[in-house]
């Protein structure tokens, strides 16, 4: 089940794994940096094209973003094969 407050906490790990400030993100989805901590806090939520932006920066699926999996799975992987 969604909550902004997962999906908060889900984002910010993401954010600080890839070593960026809110300001950079919010650069990145076009919103202010105050907005991105709404959401981190669970107080603000998201559109889905931003949540689409949001998997594809960090590479990760929405399901996970959104709580409906605790699994952190690649939303592409890269071709081994050559």
């Amino acid at each position: 089940m969604y909550h902004n407050e997962l999906f908060g906490l889900r984002l910010r790990k993401m954010r600080k794994g890839a070593k960026e400030t809110q300001k950079q993100l919010a650069a990145l989805l076009g919103v202010s940096p105050n907005q991105v901590g709404e959401i981190e806090n669970g107080r603000g939520a998201t559109t889905l094209a931003k949540l689409a932006q949001l998997c594809e920066h960090y590479n990760i699926t929405a399901d996970y973003l959104l709580g409906l999996t605790d699994e952190q799975r690649p939303l592409r992987t890269e071709d081994t094969e050559t």
